[in-house]
């Protein structure tokens, strides 16, 4: 974004450039487009655009970032705009009377909304699929049809095939990061409470925070500094020596495919050489999240309560495996809810003492690289493989803390990301270790791999 900024700030672009190529690859016959967004504001884009350059030509544009197309999840209420949250359900429903109040920070900078992406039907899942307006394709091995992850699919794929320059989503479980490790981009979900959710369809009331999906960590910063109503600041990034590092030595690493394996091992090698204490600990917290989700966890609960009167007459309307998911919801009674809130307050106070000697955990974001759409028609092979993918990421959000998605694969490698966590309102800590790291792995596709990196 920085590079974009300084484009347009010394005339080497324009605005209206910028969107016109976004637009260009949104439309291309050949690209992803259809599936990647379910509405594009092609119109309203172009005329903010030119907007925005004659501002600029006059001295008066809002910000460094007038005229930047962005991407924005169908979550998320955009004046004028019908919030469909990736449903047919609710594709009727009348035109948001105002942005929600993250999005007009983001209009307020300047930034241009290009279209409202794809998602999984309600955020509720962490593959990507939607059998109403189709998947977008991961950008790995496009022609082997694989999942974007979810459920910011859209908003991943936006980014990583040029058709926004940021994608804007919610992370309730995973749904930045899933599909920023499975496209090479970097995604960032923050403290909770960091961003307001007025304006957004909620998942979880209790786990949903607004993040962003970028090609760097800058990137991310910029708009989470932005999206959290902050006056943007330069983002340094932590010296490498001398950090402490935790590794989850449980859950974290089980079922992990050989390639997620090597590619993390080789950049915690990488890590060390370069100062860096890496220490491999067991979180017991970790071995605690199964049993709060066994009846669906908070996700199940607070989604009913809000589908409950939907469902009463538009059940068969909806993706039958996010139905599922929402009726488990159902099974849940009060005192099941008031404990489970009990349960969660004793995890986050434990596991924020756990880790609070060291100054962030490490672990791949997902334990596998993403798997054919075609394999997951069975749905006892879709639950087995949405958990897995959700499973790293779903901690960090349990336990009330911020992360980020960093891709460590190297070039025209299978896409791996690292999750670099850490407790609650330590974002701006979180993200300059992340930079540092970020860094360093530009080193690593220029430098020959040492044999005990391999």
């Amino acid at each position: 974004m920085a590079s974009l900024t300084h484009d347009l700030e010394r005339g080497r672009t324009t605005a209206l450039a910028l969107v016109e190529s976004c637009l260009a690859a949104i439309h291309d016959v050949d690209g992803e487009g259809g599936y990647t967004f379910v509405d594009v504001d092609a119109a309203g884009a172009l005329k903010t655009a030119s907007a925005f350059d004659a501002m600029r030509e006059a001295g008066s544009a809002p910000s460094p970032f007038a005229g930047i197309p962005i991407a924005v999840k169908d979550l998320f209420d955009v004046q004028g705009q019908v919030t469909r949250a990736g449903s047919t359900v609710l594709a009727g429903n009348q035109p948001a009377q105002r942005d929600a109040e993250c999005i007009g920070r983001l209009r307020r900078m300047g930034f241009v909304i290009i279209g409202r992406t794809n998602m999984t039907e309600f955020a509720y899942s962490g593959l990507g699929l939607n059998p109403h307006y189709g998947t977008p394709r991961s950008r790995w091995r496009p022609h082997e049809s694989r999942v974007p992850g979810g459920s910011s699919s859209g908003s991943a794929i936006a980014v990583a095939m040029g058709m926004a320059h940021a994608g804007i989503g919610t992370d309730t479980g995973g749904s930045c990061r899933i599909p920023a490790a499975f496209n090479s981009l970097v995604g960032f979900k923050p403290t909770a409470r960091r961003v307001p959710l007025d304006g957004i369809v909620p998942l979880s009331s209790s786990l949903d925070s607004v993040g962003s999906i970028a090609r760097s960590v800058h990137c991310c910063a910029t708009l989470d500094t932005i999206l959290a109503g902050e006056t943007t600041r330069p983002l340094e990034a932590r010296p490498l020596h001398g950090l402490r590092l935790a590794v989850p030595r449980n859950i974290a690493l089980d079922d992990i495919e050989s390639c997620v394996a090597e590619e993390f091992d080789r950049a915690l090698h990488r890590l060390s050489r370069n100062g860096a204490l890496i220490e491999r600990v067991v979180v017991p917290e970790l071995d605690e999240v199964a049993e709060l989700n066994a009846k669906g966890g908070l996700a199940a609960a607070e989604s009913f309560a809000w589908h409950r009167h939907l469902l009463e007459e538009r059940a068969t309307e909806y993706d039958p495996r996010v139905l599922a998911r929402i009726r488990c919801g159902a099974d849940q009674s009060a005192a099941d809810y008031i404990e489970l809130h009990g349960k969660r307050r004793s995890l986050i106070t434990r596991a924020t003492a756990r880790i609070a000697p060291y100054d962030a955990v490490l672990m791949p974001t997902t334990p596998i690289l993403p798997p054919p759409i075609e394999g997951l028609t069975e749905d006892a092979d879709f639950q087995r493989v949405n958990l897995l993918a959700l499973r790293n990421p779903t901690f960090i959000n349990i336990i009330d803390g911020c992360a980020l998605s960093l891709p460590i694969n190297r070039d025209n490698k299978a896409p791996v990301g690292l999750m670099i966590a850490g407790p609650a309102n330590t974002d701006r800590d979180i993200l300059s270790i992340a930079l540092a790291i970020e860094a360093l792995g530009r080193d690593w596709d220029r430098s020959p791999i040492a044999a005990d990196e391999v």
